[in-house]
């Protein structure tokens, strides 16, 4: 009898096979064989918002990845569409998402799905959420699969557009004018908006029966600032030579994407853009900068590049994720553009797009960094765990190209120990695995050491196994997995609790989440354990503050 009840009564510190699950508990199947639990739905559609879906993971396709979070969105849609509304503004205006293409896609399922309230509020929150018109375009076509276009959906769209001033809306409309199958012409047709002044009505005149605005024609320029940038798009789509060019660039700022492609292999034509370009198009363009020949070491672009990159509020207004940082530092200091999946660090011939300047992939280094929140450490003594298992080394973190889980949990937990103190790497897979990094290491040769490393079998108790076996002092393990964990003879879990009470510490365990599945090892009863998403700009400043017992 005492045997039979110590398996229910201890089943936190009893060992259980992570084919199994623990005895009492809710943990349900996971995608590998094993038992996890479930995070609840408010998590998982944090974890979609951040890391979408894209590429799918080891275990699932991208399409049954989208359908699954899909459904758990329209499951908080019912359960509550405003705070779910409220969730993807916050996530998406705040800049914590490393692509806004998830929170397009909520939203868009929110105005179609809710309830009257709810799709009312999702269209209000619409100029919240696509802030652009690439943006804007991404709504518009996921949402014709899902409805009609009524009143409420065209007073959103054109709400959209006459709520801006005049020159930001020539911007929109000249910057991009057409994404996903859609141009301002067809959106602008959809929802007949009525200008609320003459400029207006000349700019979607320009845009939708351009034949008719005789003004273009013109060649004095329009005295309003709004139709002399469009004015100066017309001018420089016929340019002929390099300096009219250059100083349309200079009087209107220009962006890159109004100008001939003819003339952007021309040096000159990147520096004139350089000086007032936005941080993520200087960011996104750092190679053709190079390739073009502006902005080599020592040159007056690198000091410029290299300044605002290492400007934590020109960043942070800027909007720029760490995502956006960390693919283009791999794409840069690749020397090559990324063609399908192809993984700059894996180099076929010897051949270069560009010559990387070494001075601003540190300054990119520098940048991932800065473009995290604030972070005060817990100076609590930390092991990092990175999960190399064979199902982290699959599918793709925020659609990024060849940025699998396995490499993004690198890159993350590189915050947390360039700011704990007392930290310490390790790595693991059905068993612990020899690492060799430290904070000190630039952030493109850790992933290169992570990329190198064996795969195995996934066994998530490992971490804690290690530091039992060691007798190491430790207060706070964070796990970077997928926690698709089932190799094990001991559930994660039971291993911490094993931990505890062998050392007498409190120690605490923090999962950071890589992939928008539904699953983890934290035990949600667990006061001891947290569950954070990879990625969220927000999550080392939380994972800190847990650990101080200020949450």
């Amino acid at each position: 009898m005492k045997k039979y009840l110590t398996q229910i009564v201890n089943n936190k510190t009893i060992r259980t096979p992570q084919s199994k699950p623990i005895p009492g508990s809710n943990q349900v199947p996971n995608s590998a064989g094993g038992y996890s639990w479930s995070v609840d739905t408010w998590e998982q559609l944090n974890r979609f918002l951040i890391l979408g879906s894209e590429g799918g993971s080891y275990y699932a396709t991208e399409r049954n990845l989208t359908i699954d979070n899909a459904q758990n969105v329209l499951n908080c849609i019912q359960v509550d569409g405003i705070k779910t509304i409220e969730t993807i503004v916050a996530i998406s205006d705040s800049g914590r998402a490393p692509k806004n293409d998830p929170a397009i896609f909520a939203l868009a399922l929110a105005a179609s799905a809710g309830d009257d309230n709810t799709r009312r509020a999702a269209l209000d929150a619409l100029p919240k959420v696509c802030r652009t018109a690439t943006h804007l375009f991404g709504f518009v076509e996921v949402i014709k699969e899902m409805r009609g276009w009524g009143r409420g959906l065209r007073q959103a769209i054109a709400s959209w557009y006459t709520e801006k001033d005049n020159r930001k809306l020539a911007y929109q409309v000249v910057k991009y004018r057409q994404r996903n199958g859609w141009t301002h012409t067809d959106t602008l047709r959809k929802a007949h908006p009525n200008p609320v002044n003459a400029t207006q009505g000349e700019i979607f005149k320009w845009v939708t029966r351009r034949e008719e605005a005789t003004w273009k024609d013109n060649p004095a320029q329009p005295e309003d600032d709004a139709m002399a940038f469009i004015w100066a798009f017309e001018r420089a789509q016929e340019a002929s030579n390099v300096n009219t060019l250059l100083n349309l660039i200079q009087q209107y700022d220009l962006p890159r994407e109004a100008l001939p492609t003819n003339f952007l292999k021309t040096p000159e034509v990147w520096e004139a853009l350089l000086e007032k370009m936005p941080m993520t198009a200087m960011i996104r363009n750092l190679g053709n900068m190079s390739k073009n020949g502006l902005l080599v070491p020592n040159s007056a672009a690198e000091k410029t590049v290299i300044e605002r990159l290492t400007d934590v509020e020109r960043l942070r207004r800027a909007r720029v994720h760490p995502i956006a940082v960390l693919s283009a530092m791999r794409v840069y200091a690749g020397g090559r553009a990324l063609r399908g999946g192809y993984n700059p660090y894996q180099r076929r011939s010897n051949e270069l797009d560009w010559k990387p300047a070494p001075r601003v992939i540190d300054a990119l280094d520098s940048a991932f960094e800065l473009a995290f929140q604030t972070i005060e450490p817990s100076n609590k003594r930390t092991m990092l765990a990175l999960d190399v298992s064979g199902s982290m080394g699959g599918g793709m973190i925020a659609g990024v190209p060849g940025l699998t889980p396995r490499d993004g949990s690198a890159a993350m937990a590189m915050v947390t120990a360039r700011t704990e103190p007392q930290y310490m790497f390790t790595a693991f897979q059905s068993k612990m695995v020899d690492l060799n990094i430290s904070a000190k290491m630039r952030l493109d040769t850790v992933i290169k050491t992570i990329s190198g490393l064996p795969f195995g079998g996934t066994d998530c108790a490992q971490p804690m196994l290690y530091a039992l076996e060691r007798k190491l002092e430790l207060d706070t393990f964070v796990i970077y997995t997928d926690s698709e964990t089932w190799f094990g003879n001991v559930h994660p879990a039971q291993a911490l609790n094993e931990y505890r009470q062998a050392t007498g510490i409190p120690a605490k365990l923090i999962v950071v989440g890589m992939v928008s599945n539904g699953f983890t090892i934290a035990d949600p009863n667990d006061k001891g354990m947290l569950d954070v998403v990879g990625f969220d700009t927000a999550a080392p400043n939380v994972m800190s503050a847990f650990v101080r017992d200020e949450i």
